[in-house]
């Protein structure tokens, strides 16, 4: 065989295992679609007998969630707990609370097969545009910034502001985090399901585990160090499924953080005690200023004036 015949056959196999791969990680999809309740795939060629002998099974998981709607997984609770103590004199009417029931990536490469129609190969919103291209996908966001410059917003409350960020009183802080987990269901619209009737909308979220300290072997009289890593939970309305693929492809998937296996808490030798959350909210573009509480200018400290912190006029938007 020649070397030309050799790599068509080569890349003939890649394609199949490529076609088989996504077939199966449609139906995982499905199956995490059905489970929680959301209209799943309508293409003809995913398997219904098998969601009809498993629809019992499947009402009953969905009876059980619902049940325990209020849960919160261990890291998602610490998230919480955190908050619960820091806003509890923010002065705000609104208390924020992350969502329990959102789509869990738990699985490497589900983000990537979610960010895009289960029958096309283009999706397209306000704020990004993904594309199926031989390589994998690529992922054209509306705005994407080049620089850092004024861009650090860091809530008032803890340590002190470094005087070239910008103070975000605590109020503001906690009105921001209450918008950004009420997104418009538009931005909530799995892009899987966009092209049909019947489209699901959710939030959806992933754990990450980034390393924070290699390993460190044994050598010679020096001890060997385990290696140590952080917790970061990553939400994202639906039509933005394509950051947690972004993210996933950097860090990797650390699986469902619902189960016991994973959870850091539970971790001492490897887990820093460090945890991140990340939410993304690109529709805070339209919040303003004065429906945050940000004080009138002339309420505000000279320090508010310079970083913009307040507002003249109401129409003012916040960032």
């Amino acid at each position: 065989m020649d070397l030309t015949k050799s790599l068509g056959l080569q890349t003939s196999n890649n394609k199949l295992k490529a076609g088989e791969e996504k077939k199966r990680l449609q139906l995982y999809i499905n199956l995490k679609l059905h489970s929680s309740g959301l209209p799943a795939c309508e293409a003809q060629d995913c398997d219904n007998d098998f969601f009809s002998i498993a629809d019992d099974l499947l009402q009953s998981y969905r009876e059980k969630s619902r049940l325990l709607s209020q849960y919160l997984c261990p890291v998602d609770q610490r998230i919480q707990n955190f908050l619960d103590d820091y806003l509890s004199d923010s002065g705000s009417e609104q208390h924020p609370v992350l969502p329990s029931n959102t789509l869990i990536l738990d699985r490497h490469g589900v983000a990537r097969e979610l960010s895009l129609p289960a029958e096309s190969d283009y999706f397209e919103s306000e704020f990004v545009k993904s594309y199926r291209v031989s390589q994998g996908v690529l992922h054209n966001t509306s705005r994407d910034r080049r620089t850092t410059a004024g861009s650090f917003h860091i809530a008032e409350g803890g340590l002190p502001v470094p005087g070239d960020k910008k103070a975000v009183p605590k109020i503001a802080y906690a009105n921001l985090l209450c918008a950004a987990l009420n997104p418009p269901e538009d931005l909530l619209t799995l892009p899987f399901t966009s092209q049909q009737k019947q489209q699901a909308h959710s939030f959806v979220s992933i754990l990450l585990r980034p390393i924070v300290c290699p390993a460190i072997p044994a050598k010679d009289i020096t001890v060997a160090e385990a290696e140590k890593t952080m917790e970061i939970r990553f939400f994202a309305p639906g039509a933005l499924t394509s950051n947690l693929d972004f993210v996933e492809s950097i860090f990797g998937n650390a699986g469902n953080p619902s189960l016991a296996e994973n959870d850091a808490g539970l971790d001492i030798e490897h887990w820093t005690g460090h945890t991140g959350c990340v939410i993304l909210a690109p529709h805070l573009i339209r919040t303003t200023k004065k429906e945050l509480g940000l004080p009138h200018i002339d309420e505000a400290s000279e320090r508010q004036k310079t970083a913009g912190m307040c507002w003249e006029n109401e129409a003012e938007l916040y960032n």
